[in-house]
């Protein structure tokens, strides 16, 4: 039998090359042919996956609720010690020196994530920005978020974190943080479906060992990761009623 397995749309194109050499790691592992499929966005990654093509995911914390509540998906791990912060970012060369300086009818460059989209609204709640006074440009990655932020098309950038921190040294040097989210509870999550599910602990088993080998720390490098840590039951419900929390 084969499986399809896919990541979430916001992951750093350098990972690419990582996200294949993981998937072929897996296979050998596990003695299955897997099948990895990226697609351009979310909306296209969940008509895959209410479809139920989709067994194995690499997911972001928005999307959890989905998974486990309506397509019966469990979690495996998530990265070690990489959390999903959000932080709001402007041109080195903006008069902008806080969040405050953020004022009505900004420009507001953002990609298509939409738990990264959630906090960052949150977090220009305290300019007292909100739908109505602000104009979004949506961008295919943060690398064109940071582009157009440099090119002064934009006044302000919302970012994932980590893919701000993944953006070369000499891009963000030309940039500014002015707010930085602390929620400390949200991160991707490597997740099985229920065509994998009676192998999960096998699978479990396999990741959380991944950094005690040479081959496998060395996958691990490429995704940018130091080790896997375990993602129980417990603490998905908690972070998905923390999502449901913050949407209201």
């Amino acid at each position: 039998m084969s499986y399809m397995f896919t990541v979430s749309p916001d992951f750093s194109p350098d990972r690419l090359s990582g996200w294949y050499i993981f998937n072929t790691w897996m296979q050998r592992q596990l003695g299955v042919d897997i099948h990895l499929e990226l697609y351009d966005d979310f909306c296209a990654q969940r008509v895959a996956t209410f479809s139920n093509k989709i067994d194995l995911i690499y997911a972001n914390p928005f999307d959890a609720a989905m998974l486990v509540r309506e397509k019966g998906f469990l979690p495996l791990v998530k990265p070690t010690d990489l959390l999903d912060e959000v932080l709001i970012a402007v041109s080195e060369n903006s008069p902008a020196q806080t969040i405050d300086d953020l004022k009505a009818n900004s420009k507001i460059a953002m990609t298509e994530d939409p738990n990264v989209n959630m906090i960052g609204m949150m977090l220009l709640e305290s300019a007292n920005l909100n739908n109505s006074n602000i104009e979004k440009n949506v961008y295919d990655s943060y690398i064109l978020v940071a582009k157009n932020l440099l090119r002064g098309h934009d006044d302000a950038g919302v970012f994932l974190a980590g893919a701000f921190d993944d953006l070369s040294n000499m891009v963000k040097k030309q940039l500014k943080v002015l707010l930085r989210s602390e929620i400390d509870e949200i991160h991707h999550s490597l997740m099985i479906g229920p065509k994998l599910v009676a192998r999960r602990d096998e699978i479990k088993e396999l990741l959380l060992g991944m950094d005690k080998t040479e081959k496998g720390h060395g996958v691990l490098e490429s995704l940018g990761f130091k080790s896997w840590t375990i993602v129980d039951d417990e603490e998905m419900e908690f972070m998905i009623d923390l999502m449901d929390t913050l949407s209201t």
